[in-house]
């Protein structure tokens, strides 16, 4: 079988709508690659802030020790995430897990508890956005955050905003930039995986990839807030590329026949199918190559 592609990036967001980090490679978990949006800042009443509400967070830039991405990396007490921002000191996170728990924390459909931080980063967080703030890491010793049944019934994720895993191919973002005056960057669209090699969209098809050696499952396609207007290296925000993207990528244009729904798509939200909790060897890597397995005929026929 011949490869449709090649994984050319591989992005990792430790807090969730804060800046990502470009990785050679990095570890697969039941919940997305390791590290993924394992945190988020809260307001005061537990809800999860996005680049949504405060676009500041596109400016907050997060380093995680080179190790962290290796197969096996356990954190020792000298292990930092280190988080920077415009204006602010440097704020160091111990990587090793906070024994204070906060309560009635939510993103999206989900509510529960999360480890708490603690105060020296709800003041970070409070003097940067100017609003009440805490930050709070994922409990998964006590806490479990289903994906939407209808989509893919038993798979978990973190802070992510629905599915572990968010691809994209180079063609498909080729193919939108030849459209806009500006051409916009990946980091406009939060991918995990980048790939490369493949027709613009055929992303939008494939129900079943190997990856490596991993098979991961197409469960649906990616539909856009306005994040993807907010520019990463300052934070204002612009029509596009949403507008451009309205004309060609929403469902009117991809899925006439479906029951409308005012969206636009962009990327396929996927799930792993292997089991990732045992053995060795569980890491993707720049240069994976791509197959594809199982694929529908078009857009109109893929789940959305």
């Amino acid at each position: 079988m011949e490869a449709a592609g090649k994984v050319t990036s591989i992005f990792v967001y430790p807090i969730k709508s804060c800046r990502g980090i470009s990785v050679s490679q990095a570890p697969l978990t039941p919940t997305g690659f390791r590290w993924d949006r394992q945190w988020m800042v809260i307001n005061n009443k537990g809800r999860a802030y996005t680049q949504r509400n405060e676009p500041k967070l596109a400016l907050v830039q997060i380093e995680l020790p080179n190790e962290a991405f290796l197969e096996g990396w356990e954190p020792t007490g000298s292990s930092y995430m280190v988080i920077r921002a415009p204006g602010m000191q440097a704020l160091k996170i111990p990587m090793s897990k906070p024994r204070d728990i906060a309560d009635g924390v939510s993103v999206w459909e989900w509510s529960g508890s999360a480890l708490d931080e603690g105060a020296e980063a709800s003041n970070w967080f409070t003097n940067y956005l100017g609003k009440s703030s805490r930050l709070v890491r994922y409990n998964a010793e006590s806490e479990t955050r289903p994906v939407d049944p209808e989509y893919a019934a038993g798979q978990i994720t973190m802070f992510s905003d629905g599915y572990p895993f968010m691809l994209l191919s180079q063609g498909s973002l080729d193919a939108l930039n030849k459209l806009l005056k500006e051409p916009v960057p990946i980091n406009r669209f939060r991918p995990n995986i980048l790939v490369d090699g493949c027709e613009q969209f055929s992303e939008d098809t494939w129900t079943e990839v190997r990856i490596n050696k991993f098979t991961f499952q197409g469960v649906k396609l990616c539909s856009r807030c306005k994040i993807p207007t907010i520019n990463q290296d300052t934070g204002d925000a612009d029509p596009e590329p949403n507008e451009t993207l309205k004309q060609i990528r929403s469902d009117k244009v991809l899925r006439p026949g479906r029951k409308q729904r005012g969206k636009i798509y962009f990327g396929q939200n996927m799930v792993c199918k292997d089991n990732l909790t045992e053995g060795n060897g569980k890491v993707l890597k720049l240069g994976d190559p791509v197959f594809v397995l199982k694929k529908v005929t078009s857009a109109a026929e893929a789940a959305a």
